[in-house]
């Protein structure tokens, strides 16, 4: 069913079919090669949910491939990083956001949902770890891809890459001290709808996951 949710990544792959076929008729192989490498990576969070017990809500999926196509599409085959020198801080500290929420929900689905079963401070402090050694890995990445292949993804090098390690760090605390006012009870608009609409697609998970802790628990007492 179509929803409000759904309608950008609809969109975003409309876009980008479009572009891949047009590419390829014009005989832009650049433009088809990227627009189809796109589409495929936007196809990352389905596949995961395939995969995996775990499901992730549709806002969320669409966000991750809005941040994908303007990232890849838009930055590269319409250079938008060189057109626009806002445009790496923004998907910079999008995905900084993006990758504290999603360290948070995974961190909160370890303790089964429940708001109380750790400090809220411990949650805080994970999930901003998990969102910043993301954003280390991306940057030890594109040393790595420029050294070895002789591209240019730091940009300005040195100066590039701790900016963008400063925008990872504040995107991530934002994303973290959210958590935090969450498992306070603190109602924040956009964030608490999307982590109590992730708890109510994973409560079947969630429930293995305690009834599999409870059995054990029994196993060990009876032993």
């Amino acid at each position: 069913m179509l929803s409000l949710t759904n309608i950008p990544t609809y969109i975003v792959w409309c876009v980008l079919v479009v572009a891949s076929f047009a590419g390829a008729f014009t005989l832009n192989w650049s433009l088809a090669a990227v627009a189809a490498g796109t589409f495929i990576l936007t196809l990352i969070p389905t596949i995961f949910q395939n995969k995996f017990p775990i499901k992730l809500p549709a806002s969320f999926v669409s966000m991750i491939v809005v941040f994908i196509f303007a990232t890849i599409f838009l930055g590269e085959a319409f250079d938008f990083y060189e057109q626009y020198w806002w445009w790496d801080v923004l998907l910079h500290g999008g995905s900084a956001m993006g990758f504290g929420l999603f360290s948070f929900l995974f961190v909160f689905l370890l303790f089964e949902g429940d708001r109380y079963a750790a400090p809220a401070l411990t949650i805080t402090f994970i999930s901003f770890s998990c969102a910043v050694s993301i954003g280390v890995a991306w940057e030890i990445l594109e040393f790595t891809v420029d050294t070895l292949f002789g591209l240019n993804m730091q940009k300005s090098g040195l100066q590039d890459t701790m900016w963008d390690l400063i925008v990872d760090c504040i995107g991530a605390s934002l994303s973290a001290w959210c958590g935090f006012f969450y498992l306070k009870g603190r109602e924040l608009g956009g964030f608490s709808q999307l982590t109590e609409e992730f708890i109510q697609l994973n409560k079947t998970f969630i429930q293995k996951m305690r009834d599999r802790k409870r059995l054990k628990r029994d196993e060990k007492d009876k032993l």
